[in-house]
């Protein structure tokens, strides 16, 4: 079974940066496409970025290009996700997805497994 588990959310001052992390246990990492994701209050879950199984391709939702970089270290069996020019309006619950794949997939629905998430509060 696929486990994974995400870290580094927390509050950040608008501007400020955050790096986050995507631990996966259970199998070989370099087998799953994963995604980003994140959820804030009263709104639907959105894909973010994602990334392809040797980490050679990645894609980035507009909101997000060129504040967000997503990265990968198959031999750690960790997900990054550095998150620079923070904005109020990225506070949310972020997740992390994978999906046994080459191929990196921006629909929510092609991931079937999934983390527990972590906050992000961007706020002066």
């Amino acid at each position: 079974q696929l486990q994974l588990v995400e870290s580094g959310g927390g509050l950040v001052q608008p501007g400020g940066s955050l790096r986050l992390s995507c631990a996966v246990s259970g199998s070989t990492l370099a087998n799953y496409a994963i995604g980003w994701f994140r959820q804030a209050p009263g709104k639907e879950r959105e894909v973010i970025s994602c990334i392809n199984s040797s980490g050679r391709s990645t894609n980035y939702a507009d909101s997000v290009k060129g504040r967000f970089t997503m990265s990968r270290d198959n031999d750690k069996n960790t997900v990054y996700l550095q998150m620079n020019s923070l904005k109020p309006e990225d506070t949310a619950v972020y997740l992390c997805a994978a999906r046994r794949s080459t191929f990196c997939y921006s629909a929510t629905k092609a991931y079937d497994n999934w983390g527990q998430g972590t906050q992000v509060t961007v706020s002066s």
